[in-house]
């Protein structure tokens, strides 16, 4: 296959899908799907006309993705926005298909990246932020997957590790706003729940019913986010927090501690204070300290340095933060979140400023730019 050639049509073939009515995002998703298939067939059936061969196969592959994303949300329509508790009463093969994608021949991180992409309805994009990798990164790392099980028997499911992963990813994205995708990944995981006897499948369950109990006080009417400290509490919903609490509470009493659970048990602690102030943050740390036994990285680490930084006090949590790289998503933030505790106000407005910029949803930006606003309208003042 001529990759120059390729590479030359590619901008072509995108420009194509865009006019035709698909989003960017979409188009480069379904190019890169084209190019995929491309260099599957071309070696041995190389077409006459190498455009016209992209821009079919890629408006075909942006049909299919389209066309799934709006079954899914025609799925999401019919569950309630607070997924009632108990078991389903029937399942469909959304759940299977996770399985399936989680396939023996690939590595867990691919196979949850390439069901991510090919079930949950993600962009490439959105998995490389959730995974902080480049976009390009993950790009090839799904290609290779689907080269991977090109041609493959789907007669082996994947583990379950994996595809709780894939879930939480999934419910993580629902949870952000940017997709719709939270209650979704509840009732999978409900339905996981009901056909497999594991801790970790009640810890998920639990740690995504006491973060969606907290929903309806994460945003003020006008859209802007409401940090944890400032929710209304009485706008918590309290039957779901009942109820994670009662499936962690079974989970942890069988002795088989994982992150999930560890996760869990972190939010229970959130939610079962009355008020801000009387959080148990030593608690929280201590559950820290064995999410980072179970599963270290730099974003727990981030997180328990928050937590360290409302225990021990913010020159403490500042210690924790030092070791991070500057450049791990919502480090900024943090760092101007506990400059300011600690009195200097002009790291502290300097740092959010820098968080605004680097934030990766609206919201999220707003939020940053009206705090590193306030805080320089104190020095000015």
């Amino acid at each position: 296959m001529d990759e120059a050639l390729v590479r030359s049509l590619t901008p072509d073939v995108l420009g194509i899908l865009v006019r035709r009515g698909a989003d960017f995002a979409a188009a480069e998703d379904a190019v890169q799907d084209a190019l995929v298939e491309a260099v599957r067939v071309w070696p041995s059936d190389p077409p006459r006309d190498a455009k016209g061969w992209l821009v079919t196969v890629a408006w075909r592959r942006f049909l299919d993705t389209a066309r799934a994303d709006a079954s899914r949300r025609r799925r999401e329509d019919r569950v309630d926005e607070e997924p009632p508790p108990g078991p389903v009463s029937s399942a469909d093969d959304t759940l299977g298909l996770y399985f399936l994608c989680a396939h023996s021949s690939l590595t867990p991180s691919s196979a949850v990246a390439l069901t991510l992409r090919a079930v949950g309805g993600l962009t490439t994009r959105q998995i490389a932020e959730a995974y902080l990798v480049p976009e390009a990164t993950m790009a090839q790392r799904i290609s290779r997957a689907k080269r991977t099980v090109s041609g493959v028997r789907f007669d082996r499911p994947g583990d379950v590790a994996t595809v709780l992963r894939v879930l939480y990813l999934v419910f993580n994205e629902g949870y952000s706003g940017d997709v719709d995708l939270a209650a979704e990944a509840i009732r999978l995981t409900r339905q996981l729940a009901a056909v497999v006897d594991h801790p970790e499948v009640s810890g998920l369950l639990a740690l995504m019913l006491l973060h969606h109990a907290r929903r309806a006080g994460r945003t003020a009417p006008d859209g802007s986010l409401v940090p944890l400290a400032e929710q209304d509490r009485g706008r918590w919903d309290t039957a779901a927090i009942a109820e994670g609490v009662e499936i962690l509470q079974a989970a942890l009493a069988r002795d088989r501690l994982g992150p999930f659970q560890a996760q869990a048990a972190i939010a229970a602690l959130h939610a079962d204070a009355p008020t801000a102030e009387e959080t148990d943050w030593v608690q929280i740390v201590e559950w820290y300290d064995e999410l980072l036994r179970l599963a270290d990285s730099p974003v727990v680490r981030l997180n328990r340095a928050v937590a360290v930084g409302e225990a021990d006090g913010p020159r403490a949590g500042l210690a924790a933060l030092a070791d991070l790289d500057a450049s791990l998503p919502r480090r900024a933030a943090v760092a101007a979140h506990l400059h300011e505790r600690d009195g200097d106000v002009e790291t502290a407005a300097r740092l959010y400023a820098e968080a605004a910029r680097a934030a990766s949803n609206l919201a999220e930006r707003d939020h940053l730019t009206r705090q590193a606003a306030r805080l320089n309208s104190r020095l000015r003042g």
